[in-house]
C-alpha cells in the first residue's frame, strides 16, 4: 500500500472516530457533537505540538524533553498580551519591578562584558564578585519592593500587572516569538551537550519555567490562577441574547444553549484548523527544500556534515528555535481555548510525554504522521477512561458490592490513561517502529 492510500485510510477513520463520537450513542461513544468537538479543538492543538517536536527530533534528531516549558510559556503570552493592564498595580510598583528586571539584566551584561575586556588575574575576579554582589542585592532591593506593591493591589481579583489589552490573536505569534527566544537562551548554552545530557538540561530548564509561574503572582497571579482572558470568539451567553442567533438557531431545530455552544466551538476548531494546515504546508516546503535536506543529512551523520562543512550547532540552534516556537504558538492556542492560565495545570506527563508518543506513534520524521498521532493519541487519551470504566463494570459483573476484587478493579480502572498509552508506544515499537506512517 502506498504512503499516500495508508494516509487517507488513517486520517479517513480518525474522521469517522470523530463522526461516531457526535453522532452514535453506544458503548463509550457519547453521541454529543459537543464532546466531539471539545476532543477536536485539543486534538488539533496536540497536533501542533507534535509537529513542533517533529521539526526538532524528526528534522534534526535533537531529543528536547522540554516542550512543557515552552507551552507554559505561550499559555503566558496570551496573559501579558491580550490582558488589559492593571493601572494601580503599574503605580504601585510595576514600573520598580521593570527597573529591577533592568539592572538584573545590566549586571549581568556588564559581568560578562568586564570579563572580557580584562585579562585572566586576581583583579578579574574580585571586580566579577563584586558587580554579582553588588548588581544583585540592588536587584532585589528594587524587584522585591515593586514585586510586595504590585501583589498588595486587590490579590483576590488581580495582585498582577496585567498585559498590553491587544487582541487575544496577537498572543499567538508572540507566544511562538516567546518561547523562541527562550529556546535560543537555553540553546546558546545546552545545545553543545550530548542527547542524553541535553534531554535532562531542557527538562530541568522546562521544570524552573513552570516554577516560575507558579510563584511570580505578579506576572501570572500563581496558584491563583488567570481567569477570563479574552477570546477571538463570542460568548456564547452574548449569543443567545441575540434574536438573529435565537431565529437562526431555531431554524435548524436547535436550542439557544446547544447552538451557542456549537457555534463556539466550530469557530475554534476552523482557527485552530487554518493554523495547522499553515504550520503543515510550511513543515513540508521546510522539509522538501535544500535546507530540510541538510538538516536530515546532519541528523543522520553528523561527522560527515562537518566534514562537508556544515556548520551544526547552528543548524541544530535553528531548528531547535523553530520548533520551540510551534510549540509556544500552541501554548497559546490552548490558554485561549482554556479561557484561563493554570500554572499548576503544566506537568511533563501531559506536555511532554503525551506529545512524544504522538510524534513516535504517527511517524517520526513524517508531518503528516506528527498531525496524525496527535489526532489518534488525544482521542485515546480522552475515551479509554470510558472505557475502563466500562471495562471495570464487565470484569466485576456478578460480584458482591464491596467485592475485594471489584474493588481493586474499580481502582485500578483509574489509571487507564496510562495503561493504554504505554501500550500503544510499546506495540508501536515492536510491531512498526517506524510509525504509523513512516517517513519516506
Amino acid at each position: 500500500m502506498t504512503q499516500s492510500m495508508r494516509a487517507i485510510l488513517f486520517f479517513g477513520f480518525m474522521a469517522a472516530l470523530f463522526i461516531i463520537e457526535g453522532s452514535t450513542n453506544f458503548w463509550i461513544f457519547s453521541g454529543s457533537w459537543n464532546t466531539s468537538l471539545v476532543i477536536l479543538n485539543m486534538a488539533l492543538v496536540s497536533a501542533v505540538m507534535a509537529l513542533g517536536v517533529n521539526l526538532q527530533w524528526g528534522y534534526a534528531g535533537l531529543f528536547n524533553t522540554g516542550i512543557m516549558g515552552f507551552v507554559a510559556l505561550g499559555g503566558l503570552a496570551v496573559v501579558v498580551t491580550s490582558l488589559p493592564p492593571v493601572t494601580e498595580s503599574w503605580s504601585a510598583g510595576g514600573y520598580r519591578i521593570i527597573l529591577g528586571l533592568i539592572l538584573g539584566a545590566l549586571t549581568i551584561a556588564g559581568t560578562i562584558l568586564m570579563r572580557m575586556k580584562l585579562p585572566q588575574g586576581r583583579l578579574r575576579g574580585v571586580l566579577t564578585l563584586a558587580i554579582l554582589i553588588g548588581g544583585f542585592f540592588l536587584y532585589r532591593a528594587v524587584f522585591d519592593s515593586g514585586v510586595q506593591a504590585v501583589e498588595a493591589i486587590d490579590p483576590s481579583v488581580t495582585g498582577n500587572i496585567g498585559g498590553l489589552g491587544l487582541p487575544v490573536l496577537v498572543a499567538w505569534p508572540v507566544g511562538g516569538l516567546l518561547a523562541a527566544g527562550a529556546a535560543w537562551i537555553i540553546g546558546k548554552t545546552a545545545l553543545g551537550l550530548r542527547s542524553d545530557y541535553l534531554a535532562i538540561a531542557t527538562l530541568g530548564i522546562a521544570e524552573i519555567i513552570v516554577a516560575i509561574l507558579k510563584n511570580e503572582e505578579w506576572l501570572s497571579r500563581g496558584a491563583k490562577n488567570v481567569n477570563g482572558l479574552p477570546r477571538p470568539v463570542p460568548y456564547e451567553v452574548d449569543l443567545q441574547q441575540s434574536a438573529e442567533f435565537v431565529a437562526n438557531a431555531a431554524s435548524f431545530g436547535l436550542d439557544p444553549v446547544m447552538a451557542s455552544t456549537l457555534y463556539v466551538k466550530i469557530g475554534y476548531a476552523l482557527l485552530f484548523t487554518a493554523v495547522l494546515v499553515t504550520i503543515l504546508v510550511l513543515s513540508q516546503l521546510a522539509r522538501h527544500s535544500p535546507w530540510g535536506r541538510m538538516m536530515r543529512a546532519i541528523r543522520d551523520n553528523e561527522t560527515a556534515a562537518r566534514a562537508m562543512g556544515k556548520n551544526v550547532t547552528r543548524r541544530h540552534l535553528e531548528i531547535f528555535i523553530l520548533g520551540s516556537a510551534v510549540c509556544g504558538f500552541a501554548g497559546a492556542m490552548m490558554t485561549t481555548l482554556d479561557g484561563q492560565l493554570t500554572p499548576a495545570s503544566y506537568h511533563p506527563l501531559r506536555f511532554t510525554f503525551l506529545i512524544w508518543v504522538m510524534v513516535i506513534v504517527g511517524g517520526s520524521g513524517n508531518n503528516l504522521g506528527s498531525v496524525l498521532g496527535g489526532f489518534l493519541i488525544w482521542w485515546l487519551w480522552v475515551k479509554v477512561e470510558p472505557l475502563g470504566q466500562w471495562l471495570a463494570q464487565v470484569l466485576t459483573y456478578g460480584l458482591p458490592e464491596g467485592h475485594w476484587i471489584a474493588v481493586r478493579i474499580t481502582e485500578a480502572a483509574a489509571h487507564m490513561r496510562l495503561f493504554t498509552m504505554g501500550l500503544v508506544l510499546l506495540f508501536v515499537l515492536r510491531f512498526n517502529p517506524r510509525g504509523m506512517l513512516p517517513e519516506n
